[in-house]
C-alpha cells in the first residue's frame, strides 16, 4: 500500500479512535467559547465538528501561547491553497490533496485563534471570506491543468469552481440584504474534505481499480460540481422567498 494513504490511514484511525474520549468527556457538553453559535449546518453532522475543535485544541492554545496572528492563517490558507493548484497542475496529485486539507486546517485556526484574542472583527471577517476565494482559485487552477487533456473534465472543474464562488456569493448578497442564508450541503468544509481526500486517495485507488489516473478525483470533483451548483440555485431561491 503505498505511504501516503498508510499515512492517512494511520491519522483517520487515530482519530477515529479518539472520539470515544472525547464523547465521554466534559468538553462534550461544555460550551465552545472561540466558536460561532450559528455557524450553519455540516453534512457529517454536529459532534464530529465539535469533536474536531477539541481534537486541535492543544495545537489551538500553543498558536495563543505564541501569540501567532489570525492574519498569519489567512495567508497560510492562501498558501496552502496555490501550493496545492501548483502540485495538481505539476502532477502531483497526493501532495495537492494534502495541501488541501491543511489549508482548511489553516481556515478554522484563524478565526478560532481571533476570537480567542478579542480580536474578531468586520474588517477580519471580511479578509477570512475573500482569503478564502483566492485559495480555492488557485486549487482548481491548477485542477484544471492537471485535466487539461480531456475537455469535460474541465468543464467539471470549472462548473465545480464556479458553483463553489456561487455558493459564497449568494450567502453574501443575501446578507448585504439583511438575509442570513447557511444552509447547503456542500459548503467550504465539505468541498475541502472532498477535494483533499480525493486528491490524497486517487493515485492508490486508481491504479488499484485499474482505471487512469485522475479517475477517482473528477468523480469526486463532479460531486462537488453538482452539491456547490445546487446549493448555490437554493439558497438563490430561498433568498429570494425571504425578501418577497
Amino acid at each position: 500500500m503505498r505511504p501516503d494513504i498508510l499515512t492517512l490511514l494511520g491519522i483517520v484511525g487515530f482519530a477515529v479512535a479518539s472520539m470515544p474520549l472525547y464523547a465521554m468527556s466534559p468538553a462534550r457538553s461544555a460550551d465552545d467559547p472561540h466558536e460561532v453559535k450559528d455557524r450553519g449546518g455540516f453534512v457529517l453532522g454536529g459532534f464530529l465538528r465539535s469533536w474536531f475543535y477539541w481534537f486541535i485544541g492543544p495545537a489551538e492554545r500553543l498558536f495563543l501561547a505564541l501569540r501567532l496572528s489570525p492574519t498569519a492563517f489567512n495567508l497560510l490558507g492562501v498558501a496552502f491553497g496555490v501550493g496545492a493548484g501548483y502540485c495538481f497542475a505539476t502532477g502531483r496529485v497526493n501532495l495537492a490533496g494534502w495541501a488541501v486539507l491543511l489549508g482548511g486546517v489553516a481556515d478554522v485556526f484563524d478565526g478560532r485563534i481571533a476570537r480567542a484574542q478579542g480580536v474578531a472583527s468586520a474588517r477580519g471577517a471580511f479578509l477570512d471570506s475573500t482569503l478564502d476565494r483566492f485559495a480555492e482559485v488557485g486549487a482548481f487552477v491548477g485542477l484544471a491543468v492537471l485535466f487539461r487533456e480531456s475537455a469535460w473534465a474541465v468543464a467539471i472543474v470549472a462548473t465545480a469552481l464556479g458553483g463553489s464562488l456561487l455558493v459564497s456569493y449568494a450567502r453574501a448578497r443575501g446578507e448585504s440584504v439583511g438575509v442570513v442564508c447557511k444552509k447547503g450541503v456542500m459548503q467550504r468544509a465539505e468541498r475541502l474534505l472532498v477535494v483533499g481526500f480525493g486528491g490524497i486517495l486517487d493515485p492508490g485507488v486508481s491504479a488499484w481499480m485499474g482505471w487512469a489516473s485522475g479517475t477517482l478525483l473528477i468523480w469526486l470533483l463532479g460531486v462537488v460540481a453538482v452539491g456547490t451548483v445546487g446549493t448555490a440555485i437554493y439558497r438563490t431561491t430561498w433568498i429570494a422567498d425571504q425578501l418577497s
